[in-house]
């Protein structure tokens, strides 16, 4: 039976920096979830297991043949074929075909292999896909199908996987989880995908904080999580306490301490005590007063050390909250109205003849299959293209629009310098003001935009968008989850709930719009 033991493994940053803990698991024939903040280490932990990389400590082990699908980005020249690990064996056939075979190649020839392909190919959404079609020509969602290939090819024992259902649309969401509901081998999974989590059968969250197992799925998983939060706030709650108590029985000593050393002085002098008496009861009191004080200020570092801690730990598992300006939109204002739209991409007509209207603080879910033009649709309705026919009606001064790539945002800017390049009537108190309340307090307005988490970028982006004095009217939303970590899309989701504006998104997860308690629905259909 194939399965992975991790044995006290530690991950690091190549500069040395500690990931997370240690962690002890042994993953035989199940699916598990590898959970946690962008950045803590879920994807140089499959590395490590899949053998590309060395742990800063302890071991990772296998037994049976490891696959990792992971999002790094291939080279230039690479092929579809070299991608499904097919073409050797595909040139080796073309040999034979034609005559230019030997030996080798009849010994080494797979005639399964055309069949086979072609079944896995049609299976995952990629008919008639050119072998020799460079990888990076093919779309994210395309290219995502194309590992999802390989690995039905493959066929490894214990499958590796790190963000499998990015740039998918619902079928190709499905496609995966059939492929991982029936697999028979362990299976780990690093995924931001609600849905995907909701079937595995166990949970595992990285943090610096530590590790936390949590058998089921998502909702398990949820319940295991807030029941945590709670406790790190009672945690804090009792810091807080006992570091109040310290300082206060501090505070009492010293003047206790200040008291007897005066009453210590007033009474030698009342009896006239030679200098060198004195001098002797001042050394005894002040080191009977400095061992006193000593064990006063040890109760007190510890509590404030214990408060620290315990502030850490609860900003750790606290999602960052943000408040969206309210924008006051009455129910019969329209918004937006759209007429015969008609779109063409490629010299191909994507939609055409499409009227909308957007009419109080609607929330709109705009679906499609991959390439059904929901983008481009976005696009044209936010006033950044124009259609090959028809009109849009909006007032775009009140339209903004939330993209997963977060087109917005210069990579060399700091948050502060971003926002007063959006807002240059802000002053500086204005700007640090606006920023922190959407979470950037003191040098994080100085942090650079490259820097920072998918989390922490969609923050300031909304930050930015939200500076004016009249906040949007119409938020439009493209797969704005697509590269963000759950803790970041939740913190998304309850701002935008929030919101007392119109809503139009494109998303693929069901969760965030479920969440999102998008009402009304379009549908783009291929063609």
């Amino acid at each position: 039976m194939s399965h992975i033991k991790l044995d006290r493994i530690v991950c690091a940053t190549p500069d040395g920096r500690i990931l997370f803990p240690e962690l002890s698991d042994t993953i035989s024939n199940e699916v598990v979830g590898l959970v946690g903040r962008n950045g803590c280490g879920k994807s140089t932990l499959l590395r490590t297991i899949a053998g590309q990389l060395a742990p800063y400590a302890g071991s990772a082990s296998s037994d049976g043949t490891v696959y990792l699908v992971s999002q790094t980005s291939y080279p230039d020249r690479m092929t579809v074929g070299q991608l499904l690990g097919v073409q050797k064996a595909l040139e080796v056939l073309d040999r034979l075909e034609y005559g230019l075979s030997g030996q080798n190649d009849l010994e080494a020839a797979d005639w399964t292999l055309p069949a086979r392909l072609e079944k896995v190919l049609s299976d995952c959404g990629l008919v008639a896909l050119d072998m020799e079609r460079p990888v990076n020509s093919l779309s994210g969602g395309e290219r995502n199908r194309a590992k999802t290939a390989a690995v039905l090819l493959a066929r490894p024992d214990i499958l590796l996987l790190d963000e499998p259902t990015n740039d998918l649309d619902t079928d190709g969401r499905k496609l995966i989880a059939n492929v991982i509901g029936d697999w028979t081998g362990p299976v780990l999974v690093a995924s931001h995908d609600r849905d995907l989590l909701e079937n595995v059968d166990r949970i595992i969250e990285l943090s610096t904080a530590g590790i936390l197992s949590v058998e089921g799925g998502w909702s398990a998983f949820m319940a295991a999580r807030e029941t945590h939060r709670t406790l790190a706030r009672n945690a804090l709650d009792q810091a807080r306490s006992d570091a109040k108590a310290a300082s206060k029985a501090r505070q009492g000593k010293i003047e206790r301490l200040d008291q007897r050393s005066r009453q210590g002085r007033q009474s030698a002098a009342r009896r006239d005590a030679s200098r060198l008496e004195i001098n002797a009861k001042r050394e005894r009191a002040e080191s009977t007063s400095a061992r006193n004080r000593a064990v006063g200020d040890q109760r007190f570092l510890g509590a404030q050390s214990n408060l620290k801690l315990a502030e850490a730990a609860v900003e750790r598992v606290t999602p960052v909250e943000i408040a969206l300006p309210q924008c006051g939109l009455l129910s019969s204002h329209v918004v937006l109205e759209a007429e015969a739209l008609t779109c063409e991409y490629d010299d191909r007509t994507v939609f055409e003849a499409l009227s909308l209207k957007i009419v109080g603080a609607e929330r709109i879910f705009l679906g499609g299959c991959n390439g059904s033009g929901k983008s481009s649709l976005a696009r044209i309705l936010a006033g950044q293209a124009l259609p090959k026919q028809g009109a849009v009606h909006a007032d775009y001064s009140r339209v903004a629009v939330l993209d997963q790539h977060l087109d917005m945002l210069l990579p060399t800017k700091t948050a502060f310098q971003e926002m007063q390049r959006h807002s240059p009537d802000l002053d500086r108190n204005g700007t640090h003001a606006v920023l922190a309340k959407f979470g950037f307090r003191a040098d994080w307005a100085s942090r650079k935009i490259s820097e920072m988490s998918g989390g922490e970028k969609v923050r300031l982006a909304l930050a930015c968008l939200f500076s004016g004095e009249k906040p949007p009217h119409l938020l439009i939303l493209d797969e704005p989850t697509n590269h963000l970590d759950i803790y970041a899309i939740e913190t998304l989701e309850k701002a935008l709930l929030d919101y007392d504006g119109a809503l139009l998104c494109i998303t693929h997860e069901d969760a965030f719009r479920r969440n999102l308690k998008l009402s009304r629905s379009i549908e783009l259909a291929a063609r």
